[in-house]
């Protein structure tokens, strides 16, 4: 683990004068060195609760994760913003690949550098997970016992949508096709020696672009929210990044959560049906789906006027007590 100053100006959001930020970097269960930026309350006195959080898919650090780290570290808790495995300034080879078990480490990785902070209190340590990482953080959640409490913002089950296609257009024949496509492609990669990219957010945009690729676009491919090391603002995920998520189901023990969980999700989302179905399935008093009039799903990396951060803060004070 090491510790340096981290550089404000590559953020896509404005930094805050009410917090200390360093980069620092930790090491997962499969030995990949994951780069994360420390967000710390001026003035704070430990051990502090503590967050960590990443997401949205495709997404650095600099986006939308350290928009939520920095403010709720403006809060008064200890947040960690981190780049999963094999992306931005994170280990791994090869790289813009993605798997769900590694992923899901990616997070219990974090809780293990929290939990050995002397100024943060090992017990009260929660997850945030936004877009594809909200299903990656339920399944953390389901797998670490040390995580206190987890929200999850606009998530996408990236195992339910790999396997089935948005709204379950995916029939068995269907998935046997994306099958031959994909290790069609292995071998190709295989003669090349690399790996071909699936591309990130389609730009230039068509006009006839669903609304959501469209607010996609607006995010990731302009000034708003481009980062050079976003996948999604570039060349994408690997092409076969999907063959892992779908056969692996992220959600299968969902239901054994026993901590907190709060979904948070906007009522025009195209994405929306994942969090409500997801919720379904949660069990216990201590689990919450708030969804946010007229929000869409990209409204909820960014808007700070959307963004429920006010109920974020009370959930986390309540269950990380």
């Amino acid at each position: 683990m090491s510790t340096i100053h981290a550089q404000q100006n590559d953020k896509t959001f404005a930094p805050s004068d009410k917090v200390k930020v360093e980069r620092i970097h930790f090491t997962t269960r499969f030995g990949i060195t994951l780069a994360a930026d420390l967000y710390t309350p001026r003035n704070a006195q430990g051990p502090l609760p503590a967050i960590a959080v990443c997401g949205p898919f495709g997404a650095v650090k600099e986006q939308a994760s350290g928009l939520y780290a920095q403010t709720m570290a403006e809060r008064g808790f200890l947040t960690l913003a981190f780049d999963p495995s094999f992306t931005g300034e994170s280990g791994g080879e090869p790289r813009y690949v993605a798997s769900p078990d590694i992923n899901t480490e990616d997070f219990c990785a974090a809780v293990d550098y929290l939990s050995t902070r002397n100024d943060v209190n090992p017990d009260r340590i929660g997850i945030i997970g936004i877009c594809g990482w909200g299903g990656l953080a339920l399944n953390a959640a389901a797998i670490d016992t040390r995580i206190k409490a987890t929200v999850s913002s606009t998530m996408y089950d990236m195992h339910r949508v790999n396997a089935n296609g948005y709204f379950d257009s995916m029939d068995a024949d269907a998935r046997y096709a994306l099958r031959q496509e994909l290790n069609t492609q292995r071998t190709e990669d295989a003669r090349n020696g690399s790996y071909a990219l699936a591309g990130g957010v389609v730009d230039p945009l068509p006009d006839d672009a669903p609304q959501f690729v469209k607010d996609y676009y607006a995010y990731y491919k302009t000034p708003r929210g481009y980062h050079p090391r976003s996948l999604n603002s570039n060349g994408g995920w690997n092409k076969t990044s999907a063959l892992s998520f779908i056969n692996t189901p992220l959600l299968a023990y969902s239901d054994e959560i026993r901590s907190a969980v709060l979904m948070i999700h906007g009522e025009k989302a195209h994405s929306r049906y994942f969090s409500e179905d997801a919720f379904k399935r949660l069990k216990g008093d201590n689990k919450e789906l708030m969804i946010i009039p007229g929000a869409s799903h990209v409204d909820l990396y960014d808007n700070l006027e959307v963004i429920p951060f006010d109920k974020i803060e009370r959930f986390f004070r309540q269950y990380l007590q």
